[in-house]
């Protein structure tokens, strides 16, 4: 009970600080390159498509983690995880165009988009799994 209290608040932080992160980053890329401003649209498009299927994305699946938690194997639940975090980089990937050609902010800040879909899957997924247990 004490770990997971503690493993909430510390993958709460985390996200917040890899929000904080990407957003400062973005601000700072357009900031420094303004002939790229003609782009943002486009990207802003790309990146609320790609935040929508992730929200979106273990909600619709609300039906697996009981499934998995009646597995009663952490090893079952690892690999829906990842699981789901493989079909959020597979999006994010096709709507940036692959995986070339992409420069090193580039990367970043998918890797840090990435890395707050695992958390939102984590926490989705912690929750349906507590729901189920209730019925």
């Amino acid at each position: 009970m004490m770990w997971e209290s503690i493993g909430k608040y510390v993958g709460g932080k985390v996200l917040t600080a890899v929000l904080v992160v990407a957003s400062a980053g973005g601000i700072i890329w357009f900031w420094r390159h303004p002939e790229q401003l003609q782009s943002i649209w486009l990207v802003i498009k790309y990146v609320l498509a790609w935040l929508g299927f992730v929200v979106v994305w273990p909600w619709a699946l609300f039906f697996v983690p009981p499934w998995v938690m009646k597995k009663e194997s952490n090893l079952a639940a690892g690999l829906m995880l990842a699981g789901y975090l493989a079909v959020d980089v597979g999006v994010a990937l096709f709507l940036a165009g692959g995986a070339g050609g992409h420069n090193t902010l580039t990367w970043i800040v998918l890797l840090l988009g990435f890395l707050s879909a695992g958390v939102y899957n984590f926490l989705v997924c912690d929750y349906q799994a507590d729901r189920c247990d209730e019925f």
